[in-house]
């Protein structure tokens, strides 16, 4: 595999805000990452809170950051569930390290986590974003309007999600 997954710390500041500062094209409209060091901090203490798992990408050789995924809103009991948020940064974009680092947290989630579930929403327009998950087996389970607060807009979204039963990874 070329990529490998660490848990975000104080020391990944610099660099995670670096990436995201060079990486702002790829992300607009479609999401906004901490970007200053009081957003870090509050990422960093969602990322701690027991209904969240979040995770570094890490290009294996080199170690640069490749990418971040979360787990948002884990809950349990009955549902076994979370919702997915994650970026690319630009150095590192259309190279496929993106999906190993998903499918790797996607290992986590059905194996280590017990999710039966996740969900990834999806603005229509983000290619890129619907590439990565079709790739990874997620069905489309319908259309969300006005869903999520982006960029300063209510914003549709799709609703795409994966089970643990159909969980299969690709590569």
């Amino acid at each position: 595999m070329d990529i490998s997954l660490s848990l975000p710390s104080d020391d990944d500041a610099d660099e995670f805000l670096a990436a995201v500062a060079a990486s702002r094209a790829l992300h607009r409209p479609w999401i906004e990452p901490p970007d200053t060091p009081d957003r870090f901090a509050d990422y960093l203490e969602r990322a701690t809170g027991g209904d969240r798992a979040s995770f570094l990408v890490r290009h294996a050789e080199s170690g640069a950051l490749v990418g971040y995924v979360n787990i948002n809103n884990i809950v349990r009991g009955a549902f076994q569930s979370g919702y997915l948020g994650y970026a690319a940064f630009g150095a590192y974009a259309g190279r496929g390290l993106m999906t190993q680092g998903l499918g790797a947290v996607l290992d986590l989630a059905f194996g280590d986590l017990g999710l039966h579930r996740v969900e990834a929403n999806i603005q229509p327009a983000n290619r890129r974003s619907l590439g990565l998950v079709q790739r990874l087996g997620f069905e489309k389970e319908g259309t969300s309007p006005r869903y999520l607060m982006v960029d300063g807009d209510w914003r549709d979204h799709e609703r795409w999600a994966l089970r643990s039963d159909t969980w299969r990874r690709p590569f």
